[in-house]
């Protein structure tokens, strides 16, 4: 199976589908399924490889430049295919931004080749002697690959379509339609135009055998006006192929017990010890040490599709429960700005690191004791789990994958043991900080807070299930086996 990823970790990460392209193909190689992962090679690509051998000279693809293809291993050993192209990847910069933040003005062309790579690696023009028979796209820059081999006349793997996030479209002008080397008459309603725009996502939501999106709410939402960014029509037009399959979490990566980053590691047998990483990570950043103050952690975009807007909104209220907040993110100046605002003012209280570092999130994770997750939708999100596991009960918007994977604590949730965190309804600062008020009060209670956080920690948030789902999935595309 060919798996085409924008970015997998740990080689170029900016996102959530880094980690899935890092998971994922791992869960499915222990499950018996050979899959081998098309990147980019941007420069990090190319320095991290190992045992890269070239296998195919590409030349002569619509206006695209001269390309290769290379044999390489992550260093995690999972097998790759790298699109080398000096003249589209080989750049300062992160994979779709400029140094200064500004999408790269050739991004059409850059993932136009990505696509139609994928395509002929997936169909009988491809130049390489593996053959695949599954092709995986992934998001807007692997969206054309489905289209291509729609118009491309070629003997061809099915393809699916994964929607890692609907608000990303990868919208370009009319013109970029013959420079990718797809015929005119592509451009359509039935096809990839999109309000006067081609986009390289509905291309592929359009064309794909299958669809399917990282949670099972999320699939039911993006058919809904609401949250379909003007795709719904489309999506529940195509609802009998349209499948949901939650996100797992890389449960070796993020280990309480062996994370080597923590100041003391610990399992559910053992929570006396996360207490380490509180003081840690308070020591860090100077805030006051109390035992009656818990410490809420975010590591986020800062952008409104997170909802940070609402914790700013409401951060004075928090504060004053009282409560301290330690923050992990870059996004927005307005939101940037208003973090650091707060930080400064009370420096006791707040810590604002603006960027993101992979250390310091795990430290957050396990040295806070609420985690703050409003976003106003999420198609999965991965830090939720990442901090039930942690022993950090959530605190969450119910949209998207964050209804399905955190278990509001009610009476009847907490004796079923289900109860795993703290969920509000309304995208609002109010509800948001009812829910804080709400936890704050819970976790004043230790041997009640004891019992949530054991059960996050002890619910399976491992790629096995998920992996398993995504191979009924291929079963029924290649019709091997009925899910």
């Amino acid at each position: 199976m060919l798996f085409a990823a924008s970015e997998a970790a740990p080689l170029t990460k900016t996102g959530g589908l880094a980690d899935v392209a890092a998971a994922l193909p791992l869960a499915l190689r222990n499950l018996g399924c050979e899959v081998r992962v098309l990147l980019p090679g941007y420069p990090e690509v190319m320095q991290g490889i190992v045992r890269a051998q070239r296998i195919a000279q590409l030349s002569g693809l619509a206006s695209f430049p001269d390309a290769e293809l290379l044999a390489a291993e992550s260093p995690n050993g999972q097998p790759l295919v790298v699109l080398a192209c000096a003249e589209l990847f080989q750049r300062e910069g992160g994979p779709y931004l400029d140094a200064s933040g500004r999408d790269w003005p050739d991004n059409a062309l850059r993932f136009g080749l990505f696509s139609y790579v994928a395509a002929m690696l997936a169909g009988d023009a491809s130049p390489i002697e593996w053959r695949f028979d599954i092709v995986h796209c992934n998001d807007w820059q692997s969206g054309l690959t489905p289209a291509y081999l729609h118009w491309s006349g070629w003997q061809h793997a099915p393809s699916l379509m994964t929607l890692h996030n609907l608000a990303y479209q990868g919208l370009f002008p009319p013109t970029v339609v013959a420079q990718v080397g797809l015929p005119p008459e592509s451009f359509q309603v039935n096809g990839i135009e999109y309000y006067g725009n081609m986009s390289f996502l509905k291309a592929g939501l359009f064309y794909a055998d299958r669809i399917n999106t990282v949670s099972p709410t999320y699939a039911r939402e993006i058919q809904t006006e609401a949250l379909g960014f003007g795709l719904h029509g489309l999506l529940a037009a195509r609802g009998s192929v349209l499948d949901g399959i939650l996100n797992g979490i890389d449960t070796r990566t993020w280990d309480s017990a062996t994370d080597p980053v923590l100041a003391a590691n610990y399992n559910v047998s053992s929570l006396s010890n996360k207490a380490a990483n509180k003081k840690a990570l308070r020591d860090r950043f100077g805030l006051t040490h109390s035992d009656d103050i818990p410490l809420l952690g975010i590591v986020s975009r800062l952008i409104p599709q997170k909802g940070i807007d609402l914790v700013v909104e409401c951060a004075h209220g928090i504060l004053s429960l009282p409560a301290q907040l330690v923050v992990l993110g870059t996004g927005e100046a307005p939101i940037e700005q208003a973090l650091a605002a707060l930080a400064h003012a009370q420096p006791d209280k707040v810590a604002f690191t603006r960027g993101f570092d992979e250390a310091l999130s795990h430290q957050i994770e396990a040295g806070a004791d609420i985690f703050l997750m409003p976003s106003r939708f999420e198609p999965c999100g991965l830090n939720q789990m990442y901090s039930q596991h942690y022993g950090t009960p959530p605190v969450v918007h119910r949209t998207g994958g964050l209804a399905d994977s955190v278990v509001d604590t009610t009476p009847d949730t907490l004796r079923t043991g289900s109860a795993t965190g703290f969920v509000f309804r309304e995208a609002t600062s109010r509800s948001l900080f009812l829910s804080v008020d709400r936890a704050v009060d819970h976790w004043r209670q230790p041997d009640v807070w004891k019992r949530i956080q054991r059960n996050g920690m002890l619910r399976d948030f491992g790629w096995s299930a998920s992996a398993g789902r995504y191979l009924d999935v291929y079963r029924l595309m290649t019709g091997d086996t009925p899910p």
